[in-house]
């Protein structure tokens, strides 16, 4: 049975800001308040997609999810009508209001952890929504993500749902940033890698000392539970904390694999060779290819400068792959020289592709961050709901209503305009039906 890797990417959502809620990412710091262009971050995504799928890969979307939050803010004690409850945040607490005004599910790398049939005991595809609960402004997203995969992957023949871990630190989950999956092809079993950046019932294991460590071990060995992994199918591998306290917030700005390769910098992790050693024992239905980059090559700096890992990894039929990067990975001249070079070596990737994310990328999301991987096989892939499968179709009526109903320019100050509010309600409740989705958002349920 053929068998398919399917990215869904995030759709940005009207609100997409510069709000610097993100500490630990470098990028989402050192662009705070700046004016954002949400029609310009949306069609950029949405370039990205068709692009994809105009070159044969599988390629479907998520959708936005209701921003500004009204119900958070309700939940934290603002009353009144909801231009009110806008107006009383802004004054009283303007961070509160930029954070139930994030865009950040966009990033659907952070949306959930996924397991394919191939992988689990009983057969289906599982999905945990990730509790993000590291950050106020994604700690709220978790119950919406959950409605959407939920409408997307219905068939429960075919798909298992299960809610976010607790909201507690002990179990911080990030989703797919920190998880990637190893095989020979999408149907055969594989290996799952499970990345943390501390354990959370150790004090005296090592944990950085400048930034959060957002996703633990105990997270990691629960979901692993819940999706049904033997023990020969999973790997978990630390985090190195100094590469943290780099601006390394998740793995996937360190690292990138996909089939049978791991692209990595040989800081990702500690005890790097013992963590290939183990994921080359696990796969026994191909040959393990991981393709190290050293600190002669590039140095931390460079890959966090540039997001070189933060990339996609695609898998062509004819065993090749094409890495894609986004465009300042050409603005950083080492980085640039080392995708040259990397073309020319013993290696699968024969292909860089470039992209141009600006958008995103001031906030700390690069192509990895935008897509949600899911190894579906025909069957799986036809249960699927199709109306938000990428085609040309689909793609013009996309750009037509980003194009109808986003703005070209949204400052931080402006995020209490009761107006923004109205356009996104109604941005969203035009996207539902074009993706007949039925009713997912807060607004929608009463």
């Amino acid at each position: 049975m053929s068998a398919y890797e399917v990215n869904f990417d995030g759709l940005v959502g009207p609100t997409h800001n510069y709000s610097g809620l993100s500490y630990g990412n470098v990028a989402s710091e050192s662009n705070i308040k700046q004016t954002s262009n949400p029609r310009e971050a949306a069609l950029q995504g949405l370039q990205k997609m068709k692009a994809l799928h105009d070159l044969g890969f599988k390629q479907g979307l998520l959708p936005p999810q209701e921003r500004p939050s009204i119900e958070t803010l309700r939940a934290l004690g603002f009353t009144g009508s909801d231009s009110q409850v806008l107006a009383s945040a802004a004054v009283q607490e303007p961070i509160v209001l930029a954070a139930a005004s994030s865009a950040s599910c966009m990033w659907t790398a952070n949306a959930a952890t996924v397991s394919p049939s191939a992988d689990t005991q009983d057969g289906k595809v599982h999905f945990t929504a990730a509790n993000l609960n590291a950050k106020v402004h994604r700690s709220i997203e978790h119950e919406t993500t959950t409605r959407i995969l939920e409408s997307i992957f219905k068939d429960d023949h075919y798909f298992a749902h299960h809610p976010a871990l607790p909201a507690v630190a002990q179990f911080g989950d990030e989703g797919a940033a920190n998880h990637t999956r190893f095989c020979g092809s999408y149907d055969q079993p594989g290996v799952e890698m499970f990345v943390y950046g501390r354990e959370a019932f150790r004090e005296s294991a090592p944990a950085p000392k400048k930034y959060p460590a957002r996703q633990t071990l105990e997270a990691c060995r629960a979901i692993a539970r819940l999706h049904g992994l033997s023990a020969d199918q999973v790997v978990y591998a630390q985090q190195k904390p100094e590469t943290i306290d780099a601006g390394v917030f998740h793995n996937d700005v360190i690292a990138v694999g996909n089939g049978n390769v791991l692209f990595y910098h040989e800081e990702a992790f500690m005890n790097s060779h013992q963590v290939m050693e183990e994921i080359d024992r696990k796969l026994v239905h191909a040959n393990f290819v991981p393709v190290m980059v050293t600190n002669k090559d590039l140095s931390v700096q460079d890959v966090v400068r540039s997001y070189l890992f933060n990339s996609q990894l695609l898998s062509h039929d004819d065993g090749y792959m094409t890495l894609v990067v986004p465009h300042e990975c050409r603005e950083v001249p080492a980085v640039s020289n080392y995708l040259d070079a990397l073309v020319t070596m013993n290696t699968p990737i024969k292909q860089v592709k470039v992209f141009d994310l600006k958008q995103s990328m001031q906030n700390g999301g690069g192509p990895a961050c935008l897509r949600l991987r899911v190894a579906l096989n025909q069957t799986e892939l036809s249960a699927v709901h199709q109306n938000v499968l990428m085609s040309d179709a689909l793609y013009d009526s996309l750009v037509a209503w980003v194009e109808k109903h986003y703005r070209d320019r949204v400052s931080p100050e402006e995020l209490a305009d009761p107006n923004l509010l109205v356009e996104s309600r109604t941005a969203l409740d035009e996207l539902t039906q074009l993706l007949k989705l039925g009713s997912i958002y807060p607004f929608q349920r009463g």
